[in-house]
């Protein structure tokens, strides 16, 4: 059993592997946090699919392929929620995902807006995003990926 790449404290196989798989999310959260696993596993099966409708002609999955080849996520923070829950019809989750490309660390922050469609599903509908840059964790300081590790002996190994 792996620890879930969204920082849950549950498995992969108890927490985003089933909606990976193909089991509807039961609350916006769950959808927001298996869509950033996706990214971490380069899943983009599951972010075409759980991406609004109106949106999906847009998507560019070679682009967005590219991308996760050339990215390493190492942490996602969640810092608030507003409804999403499992009997509303639209949630909204505000995070940070903390990420290493090109050589730098940074960290996207985000406030993403959720709906359930009419088969029932969560959908992400989009998002109003800051990238900001992130000083690079030294030596001996705690690794941004929320291991508990020091940054040393995890992401920081070369």
């Amino acid at each position: 059993m792996h620890p879930c790449p969204c920082q849950s404290g549950q498995s992969f196989e108890a927490c985003c592997g089933p909606i990976l798989a193909g089991t509807p999310a039961p609350t916006a959260l769950a959808l927001m946090r298996s869509r950033y696993t996706a990214y971490a596993h380069g899943d983009v099966a599951h972010l075409a699919r759980t991406l609004a409708p109106e949106h999906r002609a847009g998507f560019d999955t070679a682009d967005v392929s590219v991308g996760m080849r050339e990215t390493q996520w190492l942490g996602l923070e969640i810092l608030d929620t507003e409804a999403g829950g499992a009997e509303d019809s639209s949630g909204i989750v505000e995070f940070v995902a903390r990420f290493q490309a090109q050589g730098q660390t940074r960290a996207l922050h985000e406030r993403s807006r959720f709906r359930r469609d009419t088969d029932g599903s969560w959908v992400y509908v989009d998002g109003e995003t800051a990238l900001q840059p992130v000083k690079k964790p030294g030596r001996n300081d705690p690794c941004p990926c929320g291991s508990g590790k020091k940054f040393k002996q995890c992401c920081g190994r070369t």
